[in-house]
């Protein structure tokens, strides 16, 4: 019988997402108004029947482990957890994780007594709905140790990304990893056989989606060197002994690791038609449920809008964007195109009147503000009369006091407060 432990790699310091992880892991960065971005690889183990799943992280992994210990809870008589592995320092290990295999080896002590017959390893930062079972499926009929997802991209983002030259059997015979826009790949398309029924539009290569599974023999053989990285290293090493499988996967697959892809990834969700649709009832994404009331909308004009539970917004336009938990928008905002998370909590009255005093915004969107094309993130406070990225004007990458503009998006961090009459 298959016994499968499922290991997301939830990456290191985040920094192609700060200052969105500037205060928690990657992975347990707010998605989509009411998820974590851990949600969906932990959904897609557990939908496709993984339910022994372990995350790996090592930086700002507090609100990871508590969004974690809330959510996945399996009852008395199911053998399925989740658990999130800090790095933590050993007699034999003393150092931080210095790549995802290393994270992988350094944690083996914690796998290896429970016989796994495989390691199933995901991304963190990465959003598809995929069935995992159908992998291990083909993974065992390959009859080889080691099987690598994998997705069509065009030639353009194969640039980006480790691409693989399959045979016609879904073999992989060569590995390059970001072959950059100039060097030639041509002879790494995909076989003209595999592509007879497939609709490429242009995409004919096949990039790996950092999901693999290995045999645990494999894996825990592999890991007994000093090689730090799965994608650079590992992977390469393995190919030039024996031969490793390739899993083609024709579904939206996104990489969210960046400011620019992780909001252009949410506004997708508004969508009339979005790529990735949420409202799957036999692939469900689970969350923590908080228990909160139904939004309150008074007087509202939406068009293309995603609110999540708890708000309350009165008076207001909001088109292209999404509303996180527990968001107050006052009389008279404006969004259009603005990812914003929510709140951790209501404020009370005494805590209003408290912000009054002080001259501090409550939490929330406060009357009359205008704001295009930004993220704000939790808690923030944003004044009344703001105006945030309305015009058309470019703006320069940087750190700007209270606010941050990364891959040209507005990004309001956590806690933030932003005075009454801002111009932005």
């Amino acid at each position: 019988m298959d016994k499968v432990l499922s290991i997301v790699l939830g990456g290191g310091k985040g920094t192609r997402l700060y200052p969105l992880t500037k205060d928690r892991a990657k992975p347990a960065v707010p998605f989509g108004g009411r998820y974590r971005i851990v949600d969906i690889p932990i959904s897609n183990c557990i939908n496709s029947g993984f339910k022994q799943i372990y995350i790996l992280t090592q930086f700002n992994s507090a609100s990871l482990h508590l969004h974690v210990a809330r959510t996945y809870i399996f009852d008395n008589f199911s053998d399925g957890f989740v658990e999130v592995l800090a790095a933590e320092q050993t007699l034999t290990h003393t150092g931080w994780y210095e790549g995802t295999a290393d994270a992988v080896r350094k944690n083996l002590m914690h796998f290896r007594p429970q016989h796994p017959s495989h390691y199933l390893i995901v991304s963190g930062d990465q959003l598809y709905r995929m069935d995992l079972a159908d992998m291990l499926q083909k993974h065992k009929e390959s009859g080889c140790a080691l099987t690598i997802a994998c997705t069509t991209v065009s030639r353009e983002d194969a640039s980006d990304f480790g691409i693989t030259k399959i045979d016609s059997a879904s073999k992989i015979l060569e590995f390059m990893e970001k072959p950059g826009p100039v060097k030639d790949i041509s002879d790494f398309k995909i076989p003209k056989e595999l592509r007879k029924d497939r609709r490429s539009g242009g995409k004919d290569f096949l990039a790996s989606m950092g999901i693999y599974i290995f045999d645990a023999a494999l894996m825990e053989s592999a890991l007994d060197g000093d090689e730090n990285d799965f994608g650079k290293e590992v992977i390469p090493s393995i190919l030039a002994k024996q031969q490793v499988n390739a899993y083609t996967f024709d579904g939206y697959w996104e990489d969210i690791g960046t400011i620019r892809s992780f909001y252009e990834a949410n506004l997708n969700l508004c969508d009339i038609a979005p790529e990735f649709n949420f409202y799957d009832e036999h692939m469900p994404i689970y969350t923590h449920r908080r228990n909160l009331p139904a939004s309150k909308l008074n007087y509202c004009t939406l068009n293309k809008a995603l609110s999540a539970d708890g708000c309350i917004i009165t008076n207001a336009s909001i088109s292209n964007s999404i509303v996180g938990i527990r968001t107050i928008i006052e009389t008279g905002a404006s969004l259009d195109g603005v990812v914003c998370m929510g709140a951790d909590y209501y404020e009370t009255e005494e805590q209003k009147l408290a912000n009054e005093a002080a001259g501090r915004p409550n939490i929330g969107i406060g009357s009359g503000s205008i704001i295009k094309g930004a993220i704000i993130d939790k808690n923030a406070r944003l004044g009344s009369n703001c105006r945030i990225g309305i015009d058309e004007r470019p703006r320069s990458d940087g750190e700007f006091g209270n606010y941050y503009i990364v891959d040209g998006v507005i990004v309001i961090p956590k806690n933030a407060i932003i005075p009454s009459g801002t111009i932005v």
